[in-house]
This record gives C-alpha cells, structure tokens and sequence, in this order.
C-alpha cells in the first residue's frame, strides 16, 4: 500500500481566499490558515474544487467591484 495516497492533509486559504493543501503533520505557513476541513489528499482536493468557484484573487475581486460600481 501506498503510504502517500495515506497521508492527512489540512486545507488552507491565504488572504486572497486562495485555497492550497498541506501536510497535516506539518505547520501550516505564515499567511495561511487552515479552512477547517482535513482528509486523504483527494478528498481535500475535491473539497477545494467545489468551494473554490472564483479563482481571481479577492483584491482583484474587490478592485473589478469597484471599477464596475464606478462605471454606472
């Protein structure tokens, strides 16, 4: 058996709602916090998939926001 595809991971998210995986043994890194959701590698990957429905960044999303509240 494959001890990788066994590995826990925690699902983190940046400032800019940017969401990654990381090992759950591990500290999660500076400027990341941790979503709330930990499991087998595609479990946290499938998670990411359906909540992470807008890539842009969220200052970029805030910025296109903005321009269009100012164009109107």
């Amino acid at each position: 058996m494959n001890d990788a595809a066994e590995e826990i991971y925690t699902v983190v998210m940046n400032h800019e709602e940017q969401y990654s995986i990381w090992p759950d043994y591990k500290d999660i890194p500076a400027g990341w916090t941790a979503v709330g959701k930990v499991g087998p590698k595609q479990e946290c990957l499938d998670y990411i998939n359906e909540v992470w429905t807008d890539m842009r960044p969220l200052s970029l999303r805030k910025q296109m926001e903005a321009n269009a509240n100012n164009d109107g």
